[in-house]
């Protein structure tokens, strides 16, 4: 007799709480009692299609242009910078779940993979939100974009598509930035901050190398070919793969070949010329 229970039902509690602190909580018990063999992922019914996912009513959202731009120099400017980091953290948790919760009639290995990034996003958010509340800010007291939800949402149909181009292009750019953010914040002699971006920063490269595993699992069980495919993704979607410093070194201990990123850039630079 199979004791154990569906995973979906409680992966749509955790995506659907709006409090964060209920949201990371919830999030710990499904990555426990997953990893324990008390929930499984037998396809039941199909997954609810929702706008959006579960967050509290602060931050207040707008268009990405529309953040204000603030100086590190001054401890307003500094907490905005924390925050927004605090931000990405808190919606990669409802892009993880969501992954798990989605994409169904895929291995068990498919949907722990993304039940333990959601916890380990959840410890990510957990940390820098203590950070920010060190300075005398909380989680909702700056302005905020919804462009990582966005994706999620556009990709809602398509497990391919998810993996192609959320680990593999906005979760990649954080490989990139977070060296330039840390050199700044080490700068200014936080040292506690630093310590909480070596975390993600390790962490985030086996994200995205997750990520690229399923993408090529999921190239090879169509008889796609991924470079080729994700080259076409990428400007069919109209992305930005390289904007600015490309971290080479982070990008191929996650999953991208030498070659894919060489293409990749010659690629990037085209539709910069205009060619």
């Amino acid at each position: 007799m199979n004791t154990t229970q569906s995973v979906y039902p409680a992966l749509l509690s955790a995506l659907q709480a709006s409090s964060p602190e209920e949201k990371c909580r919830q999030t710990a018990l499904i990555f426990s009692g997953f990893s324990d063999g008390l929930f499984d992922n037998r396809p039941s019914e199909k997954p609810l299609d929702f706008r959006e996912a579960g967050r509290p009513a602060k931050p207040e959202l707008v268009p990405s242009r529309a953040v204000r731009a603030r100086k590190m120099n001054t401890p307003e400017g500094y907490a905005a910078m924390l925050h927004a980091i605090c931000h990405i953290e808190f919606n990669a948790i409802n892009l993880a779940l969501d992954a798990a919760y989605r994409f169904r009639n895929l291995p068990t290995a498919f949907t722990g993979d993304w039940i333990r990034i959601a916890k380990e996003e959840a410890y990510h958010f957990q940390l820098m939100r203590g950070r920010l509340q060190a300075y005398g800010f909380d989680y909702g007291d700056f302005e905020a974009h919804n462009h990582l939800w966005d994706m999620a949402y556009k990709t809602a149909f398509d497990p391919l598509l998810r993996m192609a181009l959320v680990p593999r292009v906005l979760e990649a750019r954080g490989l990139d930035v977070t060296p330039a953010i840390r050199a700044k914040v080490a700068q200014k002699g936080d040292l506690a901050t630093c310590d909480v971006l070596d975390i993600i920063y390790r962490d985030e490269i086996g994200h995205v190398k997750t990520g690229n595993r399923w993408y090529q699992y999921l190239c090879a069980e169509r008889g796609l070919e991924p470079t080729a495919l994700f080259r076409n993704l990428v400007a069919r979607y109209d992305l930005f793969i390289f904007r600015g410093y490309v971290n080479i070194e982070a990008r191929e201990q996650a999953g991208f070949s030498r070659f894919e990123l060489d293409m990749l850039e010659d690629f990037e630079q085209s539709l910069k010329a205009g060619v």
